[in-house]
């Protein structure tokens, strides 16, 4: 296994290894529901995109990108504000050492100093591994659409699990954009995971 996995944010320079990574739970599996896998090019642009309001992490180990986890919009309207949408995608290789819930964890210490209140994560079913490792982090099931996607020749529901992040404040702030944490915080939450 090696020295630990340094959990970091993901910058543009890891889109082609995120690329990689992704592509065969989107080429063989129906984990994701995307019908062909993003490149680079389009990687550098969601980790833009998502990386002005919201934390996308990675885990490295010896510079070899093991996996990911990132937060995103849960819906667009403006009610919906203080809620993410999250996912962790590991190598399979890098499966059952620790490192979703390493990843998830500091996302959701980050998530929680920005001032977010639920994160929500939506699993094709089935997917044992995946909802093993949402129910171990506090997560609990809200419901499934059934039939919802098809892929690869077949009908696959969704299950959607909820985690309240922060108790909701009767007057919440709005959420701070992740690159207005303090450099340091962050630093320091990172190098705890």
């Amino acid at each position: 296994m090696g020295a630990p996995a340094l959990i970091r944010p993901v910058t543009a320079a890891d889109a082609a290894a995120v690329a990689a990574l992704y592509a065969p739970y989107v080429r063989d599996t129906a984990i994701s529901f995307e019908a062909e896998p993003p490149n680079g090019a389009e990687m550098v642009r969601r980790i833009g995109a998502v990386g002005e309001r919201y934390p996308w992490l990675a885990a490295e180990r010896d510079g070899c990108l093991l996996g990911y986890a990132y937060a995103c919009e849960h819906r667009s309207r403006a009610a919906y504000r203080w809620d993410v949408d999250v996912a962790v995608y590991l190598d399979a290789a890098a499966h059952r050492q620790g490192l979703g819930r390493r990843l998830y964890t500091a996302l959701f210490d980050l998530l929680r100093l920005q001032g977010y209140v639920n994160a929500y994560a939506g699993i094709a079913l089935p997917n044992a591994a995946s909802v093993g490792l949402h129910e171990a982090l506090g997560f609990a099931p809200v419901g499934v659409y059934r039939r919802v996607g098809y892929k690869h020749g077949a009908w696959h529901d969704v299950g959607w699990w909820a985690l309240g992040l922060l108790p909701p404040p009767s007057s919440p702030a709005e959420p701070l954009p992740w690159p207005a944490l303090d450099p340091r915080t962050v630093a320091g939450l990172l190098e705890a995971a």
